[in-house]
């Protein structure tokens, strides 16, 4: 009988031992294969995501750069700055968004990138919008050009529209940053192997 209990006992120490050792079907650190598999989804997703804004933004600023001169009369286009900020404005935008596509080809401060992004979007959204209210005919110079155009060439709805559509993709980033192939997933991971190696 004695024999019994004690066996009893070490039964049950060693149920609850592999109950407190082991994973159990609730315990939340239990590996999940479908949650790595949404969370790979959700990586290569970002990846796509980043590469698409950081794509933007090259193209943006290199078109811009590489004109110094027609971005002034883009930016003088609009009629919302005073004329001793125009040619400043103009010679720093190009390089504020090829500072974007960098960060975002790389994925380093990604949710920053992300944010100042969008906060740019909605910048230009928002002078796109003023044109068309104050019945100007510009062309929005997002990639180059810009200035004056006839009445009937003015495109304001196109590029809205094609603006919001990247103000969603900063916005995807601002959510959640991660994604494959990015130096904050290198940072992060050297993060946690330090961690766990002091532990």
């Amino acid at each position: 009988m004695g024999s019994g209990v004690t066996g009893s006992g070490v039964m049950g120490s060693g149920v609850m031992g592999s109950s407190a050792g082991g994973s159990s079907p609730t315990d939340p650190s239990a590996p999940d294969p479908a949650g790595r598999r949404r969370h790979r989804i959700l990586d290569w997703t970002g990846l796509l995501v980043r590469l698409g804004l950081a794509a933007v933004w090259f193209i943006s600023g290199i078109a811009k750069a590489s004109d110094p001169l027609e971005t002034v009369v883009a930016v003088r286009a609009y009629q919302l700055l005073p004329e001793s900020a125009v040619r400043p404005v103009a010679a720093v935008l190009p390089y504020w968004e090829i500072a974007f596509g960098l960060l975002l080809l790389v994925g380093a401060a990604t949710r920053l990138a992300a944010v100042a992004s969008a906060v740019l979007l909605l910048v230009f959204i928002g002078g796109v919008v003023s044109a068309a209210a104050r019945g100007l005919a510009i062309d929005c110079g997002c990639f180059g050009g810009g200035g004056a155009v006839s009445a009937g060439r003015t495109r304001y709805a196109a590029e809205v529209a094609r603006d919001v559509g990247f103000l969603v993709l900063a916005g995807y980033l601002t959510w959640r940053p991660g994604s494959a192939l990015s130096v904050d997933g290198w940072a992060a991971a050297r993060g946690r192997d330090s961690q766990s190696g002091q532990a």
